[in-house]
């Protein structure tokens, strides 16, 4: 048998040259490119020591204080710790919410909500995935076919945004829920740039006798700086991934209400919220076993980040930041969906251009730009959408403000300029388009500006310095 320092105290260059330089390569890839996909972010340097832990070894299945394993008395301290900081980012009452730490993301803890409080086959209501909301809300195919475990599992009817404006069509919601009487509806999304109504979305709810749950992953950073509306002022259950606008590790969290219900015609007097022991349940033992305790521990971290001055700071610059873009875009002729954003995302709609979000994402992919295809209302096929959503969490982090992302709309502009250019001569049939991307000098002269552009940011998390691969 190996000592223990032949095994287990050599570096990762030394014992696994292959992959140190995989991660070498991509530091370089996000320190010299600009990172725009709506969903990401970069996260510090104190989340990443803490997922880099040795906590990644103890196993703690249960909640602290009643776990199945011995030796969990500084996991359970790491816990409760983060737990505390997560009502307190966003100023929450102890006595009235309490929240899960241990989803291991976000589209677990969805699947754990809905599994503690709904019964197989009961019916949901959520945004339709092509009017911008997310797969784990329930959708389907055009065709029929399920594409979600939420789909397979539960009766799902979506609503939708108008195909006039973009905006969700609050009165239409009303009358689906009237008629299909779900026993949850869902609001937030993943490709939706304006703010809900939270208040319309609890009145429908009790119209209709359904609970409302939030998915706020998206803007749970925005919520936590005051700088989205807040949901828990309207919802029964809150749920969040926490490395997007949040800044953490990739995690997942949910919050639920507990104590007294508010009084009610036709509830029992003294009635409580029962969602607590439910969803504790319902995360383990019923859908995962040991919490990930390095996410814990670096979730907490995060949240500390999240309630001082530089994060509010951070999070308005977000919006600023989206608000810009969108407008530089705008202002070229290009059409953004409901006409601009209230949020950290715009999202373009490249149909009157005649092209689709699959060949702009692959030539913004050759000029280090990372943004992704994504589906706009009247869309007909996921495979080809007809639009990019782009988001500002993540090149805000490295300290861009609005000057800096007119540049990058700019460079967006002539992203999709070459794209047309290409199609012109090519053709629009993919395999003709993906001709005119080789060897082509338009592209390679738009990366080199964009490298450029990119490497005189400094970047959170690693020393680019330090980098194997700085040019």
């Amino acid at each position: 048998m190996d000592p223990v320092a032949a095994w287990g105290l050599t570096s990762l260059a030394s014992t696994d040259p292959e992959i140190h330089d995989l991660i070498e390569k991509e530091k370089h890839r996000q320190s010299h490119g600009i990172e725009l996909i709506a969903s990401e972010n970069f996260t510090s340097l104190a989340v990443i020591e803490a997922l880099g832990s040795p906590l990644t070894n103890k196993y703690s299945e249960g909640m602290p204080g009643n776990r199945y394993y011995g030796g969990n008395e500084h996991i359970d301290a790491i816990e409760n710790l983060c737990r505390s900081r997560a009502l307190q980012a966003y100023r929450l009452d102890p006595s009235l919410w309490g929240v899960n730490v241990q989803p291991y993301s976000g589209s677990p803890a969805n699947f754990a909500a809905y599994t503690a409080i709904l019964n197989p086959h009961d019916r949901i209501m959520g945004l339709d995935l092509p009017s911008g909301g997310h797969l784990t809300h329930g959708y389907y195919t055009s065709g029929g076919k399920k594409i979600s475990a939420t789909s397979i599992y539960f009766e799902s009817l979506p609503y939708k945004v108008s195909f006039d404006n973009g905006y969700i069509d609050y009165d239409k919601l009303e009358e689906k829920a009237m008629d299909f009487r779900p026993k949850l509806i869902i609001c937030g999304g993943s490709a939706y740039p304006r703010e809900w109504d939270y208040a319309r979305f609890r009145s429908v709810a009790d119209k209709c006798g359904a609970m409302l749950l939030c998915d706020m992953a998206h803007i749970s950073g925005l919520v936590a700086a005051q700088e989205a509306a807040n949901p828990f002022e309207y919802c029964d259950i809150v749920t969040t991934t926490t490395h997007k606008s949040l800044r953490g590790p990739r995690s997942g969290m949910i919050f639920y209400r507990k104590g007294p219900k508010p009084a009610k015609k036709g509830q029992p007097e003294g009635a409580v919220y029962e969602f607590e022991d439910k969803i504790n349940f319902a995360v383990f033992p019923s859908l995962q076993g040991g919490p990930h305790n390095h996410q814990i521990a670096a979730l907490a971290v995060a949240l500390k980040q999240t309630m001082t001055p530089g994060f509010k700071a951070y999070a308005k610059q977000v919006r600023a930041n989206a608000v810009a873009l969108g407008n530089y875009l705008t202002n070229k002729g290009y059409k953004m969906v409901t006409g601009g954003t209230e949020n950290h995302l715009v999202l373009w709609d490249l149909r009157p251009l005649g092209l689709t979000g699959n060949k702009v994402e692959k030539l913004c992919d050759l000029c280090n730009i990372t943004v992704n295809k994504n589906a706009v209302f009247g869309d007909s096929s996921a495979l080809a959408p007809g639009g990019v959503r782009i988001g500002t969490p993540a090149m805000t982090s490295r300290g861009l403000v609005e000057k800096d992302f007119e540049q990058i709309a700019e460079f967006l502009h002539q992203a999709v300029t070459i794209t047309l250019a290409i199609q012109k001569e090519y053709g629009k049939l993919l395999k003709d388009f993906n001709k005119g991307l080789v060897n082509n000098k338009d592209i390679e002269n738009l990366k080199a500006e964009v490298e450029k552009f990119s490497a005189s940011f400094d970047m959170p998390g690693f020393q680019m310095s330090a980098m194997k691969y700085k040019d």
